[in-house]
């Protein structure tokens, strides 16, 4: 089963194959490959899915200032503004994506997805497509498994860390995962699923990952909110059957020779972007010494 997660091509084939919808054959995979059976698989997503929605509440509705000061309650700001650029669903797209996010750099409990430093995605995505349309929980669940799978083949063939690929593995790979769940949950086939990751990753190709002071908050969070912008994009071009053009595989084998030779001080290491910039710098000693002082003193034991 685990060579159908190295192509979308073969994901497809299965499925047409074996008169199976996507899903089914991600469940299948789960029992094959992990000896677990399908409750389990889904009893474990509900669990996640529960975990997804807390993290938005809890990043809307509690403090959340980081210890290095860049992260102070940036989700509840855009959620309270009272002039929507577009429309109240899309603020509160936005702003559940870096509430969900900003759990993580305030060390709250958070589904990685595919990462922890894309974790505000996933639940940005999903909790305001179901509000807005109404959708069931074992629709959403379904979804996940999608997303799952499209994680699966985007790690075989490119990959979802940032140390690795830069930005564009994270992020990008977790837009992927919510525009492909976004299109499954209205209606979409396989075929507008796969566009939809396509478009979404030929949206992010090339995002370097250049965190202030190493800490996945800046630009980590903003990044999340507007991936899950990215994410609806791509799902409302796909549904009207707009085409990638490149196929899906091909697009990802792009990501993945981009992120081969993207630079080493891209890539998760502190040392270029904006990390290397002036203010960045400073903000990497300030945290430094903050941390060295909150060290316990040897001397004192």
């Amino acid at each position: 089963m685990a060579f159908l997660f190295e192509s979308f091509e073969s994901w497809k084939n299965y499925s047409n194959e074996h008169n199976m919808s996507l899903h089914q054959i991600v469940l299948e995979y789960e029992h094959t490959q992990k000896g677990r059976s399908e409750q389990e698989t889904l009893d474990g997503l509900a669990q996640a899915w529960q975990v997804m929605k807390d993290a938005v509440r809890t990043g809307l509705e509690e403090d959340m200032t980081s210890r290095s000061g860049m992260i102070n309650n940036g989700a509840k700001k855009v959620y309270n503004y009272p002039t929507p650029v577009l429309s109240k669903e899309f603020q509160q797209l936005i702003s559940r994506a870096l509430a969900a996010k900003e759990v993580n750099s305030c060390m709250g409990r958070i589904v990685a997805a595919p990462t922890a430093g894309a974790s505000g995605i996933m639940p940005g995505v999903l909790y305001t497509l179901q509000e807005i349309h109404q959708i069931e929980d074992k629709k959403i669940l379904e979804a996940m498994l999608i997303a799952a799978g499209i994680a699966l083949i985007m790690e075989q063939r490119a990959s979802i860390a940032g140390a690795v690929g830069g930005c564009q593995a994270e992020t990008g790979t977790a837009a992927a995962m919510g525009s492909g769940a976004i299109v499954y949950c209205l209606g979409g086939d396989t075929n507008q699923i796969f566009n939809a990751v396509a478009i979404t990753v030929q949206c992010m190709l090339g995002l370097v990952c250049d965190p202030v002071a190493g800490l996945v908050e800046v630009p980590c969070v903003v990044r999340n909110a507007s991936a899950a912008a990215i994410a609806n994009s791509s799902a409302q071009i796909a549904l009207a059957n707009v085409s990638s053009v490149i196929p899906v595989d091909e697009v990802i084998e792009a990501m993945g020779e981009i992120g081969s030779s993207m630079e080493t001080r891209y890539k998760e290491t502190a040392l270029g972007g904006l990390a290397a910039t002036k203010t960045g710098q400073a903000i990497a000693k300030k945290v430094l010494i903050h941390t060295i002082e909150m060290l316990p003193d040897e001397d004192a034991k």
